[in-house]
């Protein structure tokens, strides 16, 4: 494997770092952990701001400061490893991803500089402000078909899949221009991805998992290679375009072919799933508090600051990842080259330096998007534009369509077993029917 393959799995759990503290004990994929990260991540924060996990090998940073250090100093802290399995792959998975046409490159969150940068000019593009303005008629349209479905359908409801999975698989594949009549097929290969570069997967599950993305990758190349016959509106034809009026990346300015087969790997993925578990989030904390979810029904334009409080509160991303490129220090601690690092967004989320009363929702919180949810620097997350638009429009249709809504009382909530990404698996509500 190449140093800019897209998916690298570690060889090895990597050791403690000399003198750095441990917490033998803890997992981010404990089940207490997974139900309710928030109470134990700030006590870890409080005992020890920087320690090693060793089920994991992973040095965990959980200080805000800290955190966007890491952040704003990418050629110490690269971000090579946030695609990766984090425990080496099973021999089965191994076989099935090292098939010859098997080949995505790293090219956004997984890419270092000066590449980054480069690739970033192109897909930034497919996020323009023109781009989201044409996108957000159609995610209004199709969310109000979605929700149309669900009311009539009646009382209770199932929301992920009645709304909260489909809407931003549907709008992140209409950007990129695959067919409708593929979201199904696609649908089914993203659903184990988390498994596989946050979870612990057992050898079956691998290669299970590694056989979808093969598939996915292999749509991918299918879906480009159609799109360079044929051109359309569309987020791929635009790559294509770029690569066209620039195809040499040596230059230091082109895009490759390999690369806009790889950014529409990786975007179909990353544009959706966690999108899904903050469109649950934001009615898992704006529900139970009635005054809020109220003031929201009279006041629709709330929704944005209700978004980003969900985002600091209950983020539907509570960890990244890095590695070191170099012997540094991080809060007191020396680290060699080769660190890998798990930076916990929730305990920075809720460090109550930077927030008062952290663990209070308040969607008229001042400082809400101080969250690093999004990440900071050049690798801030480049669909936390859409992200932000998809959680907000389903907010106000919903609080302006159903504002009797509430979540099905003594439901209990699953999470799927990942370090990352945090959303319940079904989210069950219910409504007064006229």
């Amino acid at each position: 494997m190449t140093s800019n393959t897209y998916h690298q799995a570690p060889a090895t759990v990597a050791a403690a770092p000399p003198g750095c503290p441990m917490h033998a004990q803890w997992s981010p994929l404990d089940d207490d952990y997974l139900a309710d990260p928030y109470p134990i991540a700030s006590a870890l924060r409080d005992e020890h701001p920087v320690f090693y996990a060793p089920e994991m090998g992973h040095v965990v940073v959980t200080r805000m400061e800290d955190i966007e250090h890491v952040f704003m100093h990418p050629d110490v802290f690269a971000s090579t490893n946030v695609q990766d399995p984090i425990f080496p792959l099973a021999p089965e998975a191994a076989a099935i991803l090292g098939a010859d046409d098997f080949d995505p490159v790293a090219v956004m969150s997984n890419r270092p500089e000066p590449d980054h940068a480069r690739i970033r000019v192109y897909t930034r593009r497919g996020f323009s402000n023109r781009r989201l303005k044409a996108l957000e008629d159609y995610m209004r349209e199709r969310a109000t078909i979605l929700l149309d479905h669900m009311i009539d359908a009646g009382s209770p409801a199932e929301y992920v899949q009645a709304l909260a999975f489909p809407l931003p698989a549907e709008i992140v594949f209409r950007l990129l221009g695959f067919p409708p009549e593929d979201d199904a097929m696609i649908k089914s290969w993203c659903g184990n991805r988390k498994a596989f570069s946050w979870g612990k997967p057992s050898a079956a599950e691998q290669a299970d998992i590694a056989r979808g993305m093969l598939d996915y990758w292999r749509y991918c190349r299918d879906f480009v290679a159609s799109r360079r016959d044929e051109r359309a509106d569309d987020f791929t034809s635009e790559l294509l375009d770029a690569h066209d009026a620039d195809p040499d990346p040596s230059n230091g300015t082109g895009i490759s072919y390999r690369e806009v087969e790889s950014v529409v790997y990786g975007i179909s993925f990353a544009g959706h799933d966690p999108v899904t578990a903050l469109l649950c989030n934001t009615l898992r904390c704006l529900l139970p508090r009635r005054d809020q979810w109220d003031a929201l029904c009279a006041d629709p334009s709330l929704a944005a600051a209700a978004v980003d409080e969900t985002l600091r509160y209950e983020s539907s991303q509570v960890s990244w990842r890095r590695i070191t490129t170099q012997p540094t220090t991080l809060g007191g601690i020396d680290l060699p080259a080769g660190t890998r690092l798990l930076l916990n967004f929730a305990a920075a989320n809720h460090e109550p330096d930077m927030f008062g009363d952290p663990d209070t929702f308040d969607i008229h919180r001042d400082n809400a998007n101080r969250h690093i949810s999004f990440g900071k620097g050049i690798h801030f997350c480049l669909g936390a534009g859409l992200a932000r638009m998809e959680a907000r429009l389903a907010l106000e249709l919903l609080s302006q369509r159903l504002p009797s809504l509430q979540l099905v009382p003594d439901q209990t909530l699953s999470f799927f077993p990942n370090i990352t990404f945090r959303g319940p698996d079904q989210l069950h509500l219910e409504w007064d029917e006229a």
